[in-house]
């Protein structure tokens, strides 16, 4: 048990249901770990509206240490305005976006942050795909553009790699999303083809992560603080969890865990309780209540992904 590897991450909770739903990818965290056999050590440094109550700054210096150490950073919602402080303070190369629909389907859209990190966002969306289902899908961009891909191709010999107009791939990803596995894309067109994954389907759950060279990336839910809803203990943790899972994943490198929670996310969101905001009548479940369904389903979810598709690696 000692020679287990041990990750750090940075859990930045910030205001409204940020605190809510970061305990609940504590509690994801530590379990699926342990059922891959690794560790999590979390650090809870004061973020945001907390810190500057308690210091007169969002970011404070001791935050900013606890986060450049970490392996992965975790945020409580996308939208707080200190996220832009912890971002400028890394090496962020790529963003990646995953929605996720069905019993286990999921459609993930990497694009570069800029056009002197095409070829390393190009490579790390091959290394994402050769983990799945090994198919690629590039989407737009320009002859240079494609000839990064094909180049990068050639290093992945079993690997499906096709190249689809912004025209045609824009209707697919609407309405035939089951045909796409990992996506790569210019930056300018990452967010519209996300959105027509994200809302052509129910039910559906997104979570997106900025992706570092060196040191930790950021990974957050696709939702804000709600204050509205703060307090109550009815924030749906969907999206936390599966930005939990995208962190295991693409950040710490646990692509059997990110899996394993990515697949009792779903089971959850078809089968299990559902909170307040998913329900036109009747009674939901408590946010613990509904991560108590997705911690049910862990067990039955577990898959080894590191070692799938040996075949073209």
């Amino acid at each position: 048990m000692t020679g287990r590897t041990t990750y750090t991450v940075a859990c930045l909770s910030g205001h409204g249901i940020g605190p809510e739903v970061i305990a609940q990818a504590s509690r994801a965290l530590e379990r699926v770990s342990r059922l891959h056999g690794f560790r999590v050590a979390e650090v809870h440094p004061p973020f945001g509206a907390e810190a500057r109550t308690q210091s007169g700054h969002a970011l404070p210096a001791d935050t900013r240490t606890a986060m450049l150490g970490a392996h992965a950073i975790l945020a409580g919602s996308e939208n707080d305005p200190a996220l832009a402080g912890v971002e400028s303070e890394l090496d962020l190369r790529a963003r990646v976006d995953r929605v996720a629909f069905g019993p286990r389907d999921v459609v993930t859209v990497l694009s570069p942050v800029d056009d002197d990190a095409s070829e390393w966002a190009v490579r790390h969306a091959f290394g994402v795909a050769r983990s799945s289902h090994a198919h690629l899908t590039s989407i737009g961009g320009g002859e240079g553009w494609r000839s990064v891909v094909e180049a990068e191709a050639l290093r992945h010999p079993g690997l499906s790699v096709g190249f689809e107009q912004l025209k045609t791939a824009a209707s697919r990803l609407a309405f035939e999303p089951r045909a796409f596995d990992v996506v790569v894309t210019p930056a300018p067109y990452a967010e519209p083809l996300v959105s027509l994954v994200a809302h052509g389907i129910r039910p559906r759950v997104a979570a997106s992560g900025q992706l570092a060279a060196n040191g930790p990336g950021v990974f957050v839910p696709a939702h804000g603080a709600a204050e509205e809803i703060a307090g109550q203990g009815v924030a749906n943790p969907a999206s936390m969890l599966l930005a939990t899972a995208l962190l295991l994943g693409e950040g710490l490198g646990e692509r059997g865990a990110a899996e394993t929670l990515t697949g009792a996310v779903l089971h959850a969101c078809s089968n299990g309780r559902r909170t307040p905001d998913l329900m036109s009548t009747g009674v939901g479940a408590t946010t613990r209540e509904f991560t108590d369904v997705v911690l049910g389903e862990l067990p039955g979810a577990v898959t080894n992904a590191e070692f799938y598709r040996e075949a073209v690696a």
